[in-house]
């Protein structure tokens, strides 16, 4: 008799507790706990003095705990406002970059426009005098309409174009015939042989090609930052689920419940949690690399080509060489006109109104306040740069919630937080995206259920990349008419008068790298959260033989 019951307390002894971090038979202080809870802002009533028994527990591990389930429940959705407000952050800063290079680009390509329009109407005052300075409108709608189209506005481009140089044309053969009666329907028929005559040579041929290539482009590009922009926006604001706030809670918050707040999860367990609650958010990843490369492709085109700059600002030389062309051979074109058309009967003025024009010498228009390339050229790198970084934003996420929140001191695999204990963390991680996440350790999820707000902008981002594509081979594609917007076509920045900023985010595409995991990787911890109910039942058997 005295053997077995000297061998049942030592079975007893054995299998005693550990509580917290260092390990006694004593029900611990909750202080740490208590002020941990003040601090964020939580009444203190009804928080344990020491600790109690947590059967509870419906999130944390339910061993002797200093959490109540109001406790509980209260840093449950402490734990999802903070990992919902990180998010946010981090889309802000992701917002805040693409904002700034939208910006930038905008700026630069409108200061082109106005510099060619102002260039135009100070080269043609002086070059072609009155002849300008009579039809200077025709001009002047030109380069508001392609503004416009620039700008998102609802613009055919090529009509643009085409009307500008049946306009042109009209009042050049005015000017030049103006000793005969010419009405509007004799205009009219004018205008409608401009391919048959070509009074201006190939020049309406290649403006209309190079043009429209670059606008097209230039336009492709500002959306695509701003579609970028608002997919970010509108990603970082889903809700977590319920799922994954308890997975939150029970990495993040359950090491205080149970006395040890100097714990941090295992870096694999906080993976698998992130990789979990993050899982929609993954699956943007194709269609935002997508999007990336796209846009990188047009970026490389407009940095090495210099093709904005020489585009906009030799226009410009370009519609005087034409105009050149047309006074030229007015003879060969009035010849071919009345012969189209009909002859016309004098009742006009007796000076064609082209006598100056005619003898004028060569034709000068110049970009008379220099050129910038270099700049174009150093902005496209920029962007170039900082997309290439971006390019895996999505699959990184849970890298970034997770790098200051894991432990990483030596040994630290050995002595984290698995969600149940101290003690190394033996599940292997999740792959990447919703269908990955079918047998996740730590969050549940119906993988048939994706989420329908993010699935709404990877059709957005496929929308767009297919619109940059087009755009690259000079092919216009439609937008929604966002002139009315006061920024013209929108930022796809923050809304909030200022923006803060989060630090630089660097994302490079080399994989991540985990140790080596044991065999049996199913196993979760080797906690004994189990001991406090099998040493109660010996104490039970102890009891009872004693009073035999």
């Amino acid at each position: 008799m005295d053997s077995f019951i000297i061998a049942a307390l030592a079975l007893c002894s054995l299998t005693a507790p550990a509580y917290g971090d260092k390990g006694t038979s004593k029900a611990r202080s909750c202080s740490d706990i208590r002020q941990f809870y003040g601090v964020k802002g939580f009444s203190l009533e009804g928080v344990p003095q020491s600790e109690i028994s947590g059967e509870h527990l419906r999130i944390c591990p339910q061993g002797y705990t200093c959490c109540t389930s109001d406790m509980e429940d209260n840093l449950a959705m402490l734990g999802r406002r903070d990992l919902e407000g990180q998010l946010k952050e981090l889309g802000r800063s992701m917002q805040v970059s693409l904002t700034g290079h939208y910006k930038a680009f905008d700026g630069y390509f409108l200061e082109l426009l106005n510099r060619s329009a102002i260039n135009l109407q100070d080269s043609f005052t002086s070059t072609w005098g009155s002849l300008y300075t009579q039809n200077s409108q025709i001009f002047s709608d030109l380069y508001t309409d392609l503004t416009r189209y620039y700008r998102g506005s609802n613009v055919n481009l090529e009509e643009v174009l085409n009307e500008f140089w049946s306009r042109l044309l009209e009042k050049l053969f005015y000017q030049a015939n103006k000793q005969y009666f010419i009405g509007e329907d004799y205009l009219e028929c004018v205008s409608k042989h401009i391919e048959t005559i070509d009074p201006f040579g190939s020049t309406p041929r290649l403006m209309k090609i190079v043009v429209t290539q670059t606008f097209v482009a230039a336009r492709s590009y500002v959306q695509g930052l701003v579609v970028g922009g608002e997919v970010i926006r509108k990603v970082s604001q889903v809700p977590l689920s319920q799922e994954c706030m308890r997975a939150m809670m029970r990495m993040t918050y359950c090491p205080h419940c149970r006395g040890m707040a100097s714990a941090k999860p295992c870096a694999n367990y906080c993976s698998n949690v992130l990789k979990g609650c993050l899982a929609n958010q993954a699956d943007l990843n194709p269609e935002w690399r997508h999007l990336a490369d796209t846009l990188m492709q047009v970026a490389d085109r407009f940095g090495s080509q210099s093709t904005v700059e020489n585009v906009v600002l030799s226009m410009p030389l370009r519609i005087s060489e034409a105009m050149g062309n047309m006074i030229d051979n007015i003879d060969t074109i009035n010849s071919k006109l009345f012969q189209a058309c009909g002859n016309l009967r004098e009742g006009g003025t007796s000076s064609t109104g082209l006598g100056e024009t005619l003898n004028r010498g060569k034709i000068t228009v110049e970009d008379k306040l220099g050129g910038t390339s270099s700049k174009m050229k150093k902005m496209m790198s920029d962007v170039t740069s900082r997309l290439q970084d971006l390019k895996s934003y999505w699959v990184f996420l849970p890298s970034f919630v997770c790098q200051n929140r894991v432990s990483s001191e030596i040994g630290a695999e050995d002595k984290c937080w698995n969600g149940m204990s101290r003690a190394r963390y033996l599940p292997e991680v999740m792959g990447d995206g919703l269908a990955s996440q079918i047998n996740n350790p730590e969050v549940e999820i119906d993988i048939t259920k994706p989420d329908m707000t993010i699935r709404q902008q990877i059709m957005q981002l496929k929308i767009m990349t297919h619109r940059l594509k087009n755009a690259l081979i000079g092919r216009d594609v439609d937008f929604q008419d966002t002139s009315d917007d006061s920024s013209g076509s929108g930022s796809g920045g923050c809304t909030d008068d200022v923006c803060p900023r989060s630090p630089h985010l660097t994302i490079t595409d080399q994989p991540m790298v985990y140790p080596k995991l044991p065999e049996n990787k199913k196993v979760k911890a080797s906690a004994q959260q189990n001991l406090p109910s099998v040493t109660i039942y010996l104490l039970s058997l102890l009891i009872l033989l004693l009073r035999r």
